[in-house]
This record gives structure tokens, sequence and C-alpha cells, in this order.
């Protein structure tokens, strides 16, 4: 026995007598009414879950726990993705309250849990057993179910003959019976691992096991066959998303020849976007949890776990490009270009700007701000760095993205200036643009050939770390915030352009010139 397998049974037995206590029972009520409370309750999957795990019903249920424990429960041949973000409470409703739910109501007969390790699959499903054992409400309405087995061995059973058994991921399954019955609740939880993940052979056997060993074991042409993954989708190259494409095509398919559904797709972030942080349970967490939450959190992470948003570290600019190194002063620059992009909305979302230097084949990041705030915060920031470092003095052009509703962005500039009696020439750039992702792959040269750098001097700096993140995670269909790489490519585009206007040196011809050189004048 490991070590770590030791620590797990001894937060069973501490789990076990934290059950017992939070079951308190009514002694003094009489049959009648304890058969008329029982099927009260079992009428309703969410009221039984909150009577019954008052140390896991905290808060109430968020809707979707309603919604995958009614699709499961009212569906006896289901397949159903929980896409839910992490410490949404997937497991404790799809790994005990549903299954559990199911039992007690006479529907399901042979329970197969499958986690990521054969130790981690027995932790699981160690609290079924800590349930029909220690669950004094339990024990008081259904009676004593447990009969023999152990969750340490992964196996174990009821009185009535059902059957509750754990694996671990890719654990041989094939063939698993008992007598004559096969699994018909399966449940995969939180079964992939980025190693696992970023090899693309090993994610696709891995998902060839979940298609055709794991659901395989189901008995065909059985009534009940409930089968359910759940997993917050970090990658690409989940488990959870590799079956979402699939119950996707074969929905269409589905929807094609008018068949009924019979598979689901339930996805729940943790917020409903990052402008308000509205969240997805705000009966467990409020906005503002989630918003120093995001704050506290590196961007790439909160968003694969919380988001559901692929974000793949440098897969057009890598860590190995971000270079910083101490700026020159500004009067060696060729060229020089603050570009801003402020975006639709007055706050909530990303606001960017930087300071854009050309010295040579380099260009330089000198100044950044990349934080979602309103249009003021950054006009004001602009203007007390200009104030700071005195860069009126300086030849510097002052542009900001002005496609759309250039006037009123220009104006918080000029709203910032009146306050203080001096201006900024912020002018809206109304130039239409490519493509935004081709624009901002075509940056990425520039990195690539290592000609690009950061102020040293902001090396760690929010802003300047919030740039890195959003360059890492730039790639198409990505869905993750692509503010500052988009300013800086304008910044760079830029610079070229005044640089090559100004480097460039007209060559011109008289008029006799042209005339001597060519041959027949007539």
């Amino acid at each position: 026995m490991t070590a770590a397998f030791e620590k797990i049974l001894k937060q069973y037995e501490e789990h076990c007598r934290k059950v017992k206590q939070a079951t308190t029972v009514n002694i003094n009520e009489s049959p009648g009414d304890k058969l008329r409370r029982i099927k009260e309750l079992e009428k309703d999957y969410v009221t039984w879950f909150e009577y019954y795990f008052p140390m896991y019903a905290k808060s109430k249920c968020a809707p979707y726990h309603i919604e995958m424990a009614d699709l499961i429960i009212s569906n006896k041949i289901i397949d159903i993705l929980l896409e839910i973000y992490r410490s949404g409470a997937k497991s404790v409703h799809a790994d005990m309250g549903i299954p559990l739910y199911l039992y007690y109501t006479g529907d399901l007969f042979f329970m197969l849990l499958i986690g990521q390790t054969v130790d981690k699959g027995k932790k699981l499903i160690s609290d079924v057993q800590a349930q029909l054992q220690y669950n004094q409400r339990l024990l008081n309405d259904y009676g004593t179910r447990y009969k023999y087995g152990d969750w340490s061995e992964g196996d174990f059973s009821t009185i009535d003959g059902v059957k509750f058994v754990s694996r671990g991921f890719r654990q041989s399954v094939r063939g698993l019976r008992e007598q004559s019955e096969r699994p018909d609740y399966i449940v995969i939880d939180d079964v992939d691992s980025i190693e696992l993940c970023n090899n693309e052979k090993r994610s696709r056997k891995a998902y060839d096991w979940v298609w055709e060993d794991l659901k395989g074991t189901f008995d065909e042409g059985s009534k009940r066959k409930r089968f359910v993954c759940a997993n917050n989708n970090f990658h690409k190259n989940t488990i959870i998303n590799q079956l979402k494409q699939e119950f996707e095509r074969i929905n269409e398919k589905a929807k094609a020849v008018k068949r009924k559904f019979k598979h689901f797709i339930i996805t729940a972030k943790a917020v409903k976007d990052l402008n308000t942080f509205e969240p997805t349970w705000p009966e467990k967490t409020n906005a503002e949890y989630w918003r120093i939450k995001f704050e506290e959190t590196p961007y790439r992470s909160f968003m694969r776990e919380y988001m559901h948003v692929h974000i793949q570290d440098g897969e057009i600019f890598k860590p190995e490009y971000m270079q910083y190194k101490e700026m020159p002063t500004l009067d060696k620059y060729d060229a020089l270009c603050f570009y801003g992009d402020l975006s639709y909305k007055d706050a909530g979302d990303y606001k960017g700007m930087g300071l854009v230097g050309k010295i040579g084949r380099e260009f330089h990041l000198i100044f950044c701000y990349l934080r979602k705030s309103s249009r003021k915060a950054l006009a004001e920031w602009l203007y007390d760095l200009v104030e700071d470092h005195k860069l009126l003095d300086y030849n510097i052009t002052y542009q900001i993205e002005g496609l759309f509703a250039m006037d009123d962005f220009v104006n918080d500039f000029d709203t910032e200036g009146d306050e203080r009696g001096w201006y900024i020439p912020v002018t809206a750039d109304k130039k239409s643009k490519i493509d935004k992702f081709d624009r901002i792959e075509s940056m990425a040269g520039y990195f690539e050939r290592m000609n690009m750098f950061f102020n040293a001097k902001y090396r760690g700096n929010n802003d300047f770390q919030t740039m890195e993140d959003q360059l890492y995670a730039f790639e198409k269909g990505s869905g993750a915030n692509d503010d500052g790489p988009d300013f800086l490519q304008s910044g760079v585009s830029k610079v070229n352009k005044i640089t090559f206007v100004t480097k460039f040196e007209p060559k011109t011809k008289s008029r006799k010139e042209l005339l001597s050189e060519k041959k027949n004048r007539f």
C-alpha cells in the first residue's frame, strides 16, 4: 500500500465521521409521516439531494445541476457530457448524488466509475460507500443497504445485489459483468492530464478506449444505458472535447432524419462573461469573488480551467521569443508611435495602448497599458505618462483604432486635456484593416527573427505580463483576448511606415536627361 493511499484511508475515516454527524434525523417522526416525506422528496432530485446530503448542499444547486439531473434521470438511455468549470460540483452530482438517487428509486443496478488513476477512481467511489454505511438520513429512510466488498478494492455491493465498481483510466474493462448484469451507469470523471493532451497520438488512443472499450461494456439492447463524462474542457485533445465534437456530428445526423436526441452537452462556465463577472452559480459565489479570482490567476490558467477556452502556450508567439532589454533614450529612435485599442465598451473590457519604437531593425515596446478598465482610466494613464516623461518634447505619433465611434474615443482624451489645461494630439486611425488574425500573425516574423524587445524596466509588470499572456494565447479560434497583440501590431505597422517615408530618398531626373537617354526622340 502506498503512502498516498494510506493518507486516503485516513481521510475516508474522517469523512465517514463527518457524514454521520451531519445527517441527524427526527427520531419522533411517525412511520406514516416518514413515508409521506420520502415520497415527496423523491418527486424532485434537487430537494432529495439537499435533504440527504447537507454537508454538500451548503449552497442551493445551480441551474445546470438541475438540468443535468433532469436529463440523466428522465432518460434511461443517454450519453451526456458535463462540460463544467473546475469546482463547479460536477463530480458530487455525477458520481454520487444522481447514481444514489437512481439506486434508491430502483433505476440503477450496476455503476462503473472511471478515475484518472486506480487510486483516484477508488477515492471517487468511496463517497458512495460512505453514504450507504454512515449517512443517518439514508439509513433511517431506506434501511441498511451495504452488504460486502470495499471501496479500497474498487468493488462493493448492496444487499439487493446492486454493484458499485471503480477502475483507473484505460484499465481493462472489457467483459466486465456481475453474473448476467453489465454496467448500466458509467461515469468517467476528470481523467485528462496535460501530459496526455500534449501527445496527439496518445490522446486519440485514449479517446478510442473510451468509445470502444468503456462504452462497449454496456449490454447491447439494454433498456438502461447511462453514459456520463464530467470534466472541464481545458484543451482541444481532452476526452470531453473529442466526445463533444463527435456528439455534435451525431446530433446533426439525428436532426437531419428527425430522430430523437440521445446525446447531450451541458456547458457551464464559471462566469457568463469577463465584463460583469456574473457567476453561473450565483448561489455559491458572487461577481466580486470571480473578479478577484481572475485578477489573481494567470490569464491562461483562468481561461482553461474556468471558461473552457483552449489556450496552448506559444503556438505562434513562443516563450523563447519574449525578450527584454534596456531601452535607449527616446531621441535615439527612428520612429515612435503610441497606438491604442480602446474597444467599444465603456468599462470591463480590455483597453490597451503602448509606445512602440523602431531603431534600426529592432522594434521596442517601451510603455504598455493593457487592463480591464474604462477609457477614462487609459486617458489618465497616458496624460500622466506624457507629463512625467516630458514626451511632448519628442516626435511621437499618437493614434487610436478609430474605425468605429472615433469621435467618442478621441473625446475621452480631449476631455482629460480640458481638465489639465493642455492636450495630447491623439487622432483616430480611420484606415480599414485586413483580417485581425492575419494582421497579428504577420507580426510573428519580427519575434521569430528576435527583433522584438520589451522594456526591461517593466519585466514582471502586470501590463507587460498580460501582453505576454495574450501573445502566448493567440491562435485561430482560441477565443482568448487579443487586444494587446492587436495594438502592438498596429504600432509596429505605423513606425514601419514612418521610417519608410523618412528613410526613402527620392531620385529625380531632369527632362533634358530623360530625353537624352531616348534613342529615337521622334
